[in-house]
């Protein structure tokens, strides 16, 4: 069901419209076309991804990892601004005290839930002892969910000891 018209108004736009339309019509088929051929005759980007890696620009963020010392210790003193600043709350950590030192303080637990991270950087940018730097590494396909928890020891080592996992 539809509405009434009454047919003195209704525009017949006469034969210069009907041409203008087909016009239209002809120079998006004509442009695409030649869209077809340019990418037809041109070099073909294919990368053989595990042999050959991508060059990754130098403001590329993959996932958050922990840095430590020269001497092994770590940075993190469990501040917890990471933590706050997470947007999808997607870092835990629980603080513990150094037996000879109560005062100073440092993660028992760090977890980082590569689920919900959305690699922002925030919690790089909030932590001052700059504890945290977003990495270079960008391959998180896993099998299952539980398997995109990282915790603290799996964060601290370096790229090439985390392919082995």
């Amino acid at each position: 069901m539809g509405y009434y018209v009454p047919a003195e108004r209704v525009s017949r736009g006469g034969r210069g419209a009907s041409l203008r339309a087909t016009g239209m019509v002809f120079v998006g088929f004509f442009k695409g076309f030649r869209e077809t051929l340019v990418h037809l005759f041109s070099r073909p980007v294919t990368m053989h991804y595990p042999e050959e890696r991508p060059k990754l620009s130098s403001r590329y963020r993959g996932y958050p990892k922990l840095i430590q010392e020269k001497d092994g210790t770590e940075r993190c003193v469990a501040c917890k601004l990471c933590e706050v600043v997470c947007p999808p709350r997607a870092i835990f950590i629980r603080p513990g005290e150094l037996p000879d030192d109560p005062k100073e303080r440092y993660p028992t637990q760090f977890d980082i839930h590569m689920g919900r991270c959305i690699v922002c950087g925030f919690c790089a940018e909030a932590c001052p002892e700059d504890a945290i730097e977003m990495s270079y590494d960008f391959e998180l396909a896993t099998p299952s969910l539980d398997s995109l928890i990282y915790r603290k020891e799996f964060l601290v080592r370096e790229p090439l000891e985390r392919e082995k996992r």
